[in-house]
């Protein structure tokens, strides 16, 4: 089953480090990567950029009315995701815990709904 590990994290503490530890969280980041891959259970992944680069899109009276930023202002922003292949919740979360930014943010672990 597919499951969306999806990465929240307070954009400005991100922002705001070092460039050292941005690099040894990069490193981190790729090292996990790497695991999941091996392990036969990756199938996407990737980074967004910053809030404010977001459009918030919404259809009223059959009119598309756009909104400069992320649909809600939160205390952890998206900042990414990985989609994963587990046998269950159990190991989807096991893997959910080894994304570095899961010690100082968020990951949410959502189950993909396979259409027929």
């Amino acid at each position: 089953m597919q499951y969306l590990l999806l990465i929240y994290e307070d954009e400005r503490k991100m922002q705001g480090r070092d460039e050292q530890t941005r690099n040894q969280i990069f490193d981190e980041y790729r090292t996990f990567s790497e695991s999941v891959r091996e392990a036969g259970q990756f199938v996407a992944a990737d980074a967004l950029q910053p809030t404010s680069t977001a459009t918030s899109v919404r259809v009223r009276d059959g009119k598309a009315i756009t909104t400069d930023g992320p649909f809600a202002e939160t205390k952890e922003q998206l900042g990414g995701f990985y989609l994963v292949e587990a046998d269950d919740l159990d190991q989807a979360i096991s893997i959910a815990a080894r994304i570095p930014s899961a010690r100082f943010g968020t990951i949410e672990v959502r189950p993909i709904w396979a259409f027929e």
